[in-house]
């Protein structure tokens, strides 16, 4: 089995990402700005979405992202399931991946790469088999390998053999690939939910 190559990729990799945030970051402050203001006036506060990730080596980091759900509750008190808080300015924000914007963030920090696998959930690290679970040994990014190569049209166990395959494989000629083929997957929208899912994709559950 083919395992990651020699970590003297990471200092350039790292570079990248605290160059190219910071500039985004700027560049991109007006729109920030602008979408902040759009959310608390429909969506209400916080603006921000804040939850724990696992990140390197399945280390926990709070995640940022824009809010795209209300906060509707039942009769009892308790959130409504994810399709029936889905607002429909959220539903544009993800489409158009404005909702992962704050992620630059957890990039310039060093919680994220610009390109690595997707960041999931925290209960789902003990539903990994060892091999899916080395999706880990890279930091996760704001792009990835199985976001451009269908994103939540993939079956789980695809995106996985995906993501251990960039944790193998990973260059700065992948990245640069990866980040030129993102553009066209958020342009066109592709793969925001799976099939039958009002958003993302049903839930891990562990491979057979």
């Amino acid at each position: 089995m083919i395992r990651a190559r020699s970590t003297t990729l990471s200092p350039l990799k790292r570079g990248i990402d605290i160059a190219v945030s910071t500039v985004a970051l700027i560049a991109l402050s007006p729109m920030l700005v602008v979408v902040a203001i759009m959310v608390r006036m429909r969506l209400g506060s916080p603006v921000l979405f804040r939850q724990a990730r696992p990140g390197l080596h399945g280390e926990p980091f709070e995640l940022l992202k824009f809010r795209t759900m209300t906060a509707a509750t039942g009769p009892d008190g308790v959130l409504l399931p994810d399709g029936d808080r889905t607002h429909p300015f959220g539903e544009r924000l993800r489409r158009t991946s404005l909702d992962e914007l704050p992620e630059l963030m957890n990039v310039l920090r060093g919680d994220m790469s610009l390109v690595g696998p997707r960041p999931l959930l925290m209960r789902y690290l003990d539903r990994y088999s060892p091999e899916q679970m080395r999706r880990h040994d890279v930091r996760p990014g704001l792009t990835g390998l199985a976001q451009v190569s269908g994103r939540n049209d993939l079956s789980w166990d695809e995106r996985f053999e995906l993501d251990v395959y960039y944790v193998d494989h990973h260059s700065l000629r992948m990245d640069l690939s990866i980040l030129a083929r993102t553009v066209t997957t958020v342009t066109k929208g592709h793969g925001v939910a799976a099939e039958g899912m009002a958003i993302g994709a049903e839930e891990f559950m562990g491979s057979r």
